[in-house]
């Protein structure tokens, strides 16, 4: 989720000061003294009281002291976007789902009331492209005759691995035309990046 604030952390006995983050698996505190990330699957509950957030989870309750957003992370641990939410896709764009193994994807862009297709044909508002290795992005330009210019393409890579990195996928965007505006997690093992046409280029 990208959040981050000031914080002073009591858990247990424990108190220091330091920064919360809220990302998109966990909430996270970095102290001088002290670390801890409770991941959203394991806490119990969540409450925002008097400028705090009270995190039950197994190890017991943390109170993270963030001021005034307290209740708006509330909500987004309690209600975090889907996949769909990250990836921007809205009722009625036009989707081409190439080279993604994702079971349930398409069903997931036809719930949300996409027009999907898994064939290069036409034009569409939002690409996903599937790369597993460098060679694969050679074909990012080819890619642009089936995307209006106000579109995006989703390069879907594997996290973590040196066949492909993110610094490969800007690369070979920037060569084919685009920029790069935002990384988002596609799955456990996968993480999207976001390239559109530059403005000026439209």
């Amino acid at each position: 989720m990208g959040a981050e604030s000031k914080c002073t952390l009591t858990f247990g006995t424990t108190r220091a000061e330091g920064k919360a983050l809220l990302e998109t698996d966990a909430l996270i505190f970095r102290g001088a003294d002290m670390r801890l990330s409770v991941p959203y699957k394991q806490m119990s509950s969540v409450e925002a009281s008097g400028g705090s957030l009270h995190v039950r989870f197994p190890e017991g309750v943390a109170v993270f002291a963030i001021g005034d957003v307290a209740p708006k992370w509330a909500q987004k641990i309690l209600n975090p976007p889907s996949r769909l939410d990250k990836l921007g896709v809205k009722p009625d764009q036009i989707v081409i789902v190439h080279g993604v193994e994702d079971e349930g994807f398409e069903r997931e862009l036809s719930a949300r009331g996409a027009r999907v297709s898994t064939r290069l044909g036409g034009e569409a508002d939002i690409i996903f492209y599937g790369a597993e290795s460098r060679p694969a992005l050679s074909r990012l330009r080819s890619l642009l005759k089936n995307l209006k210019r106000d579109g995006a393409i989703w390069v879907i890579r594997p996290k973590g691995v040196d066949a492909i990195t993110e610094s490969d996928v800007m690369k070979a965007g920037k060569a084919a035309g685009l920029v790069d505006v935002k990384v988002a997690r596609f799955s456990d093992t996968h993480t999207a990046e976001k390239l559109v046409i530059p403005v000026r280029d439209r």
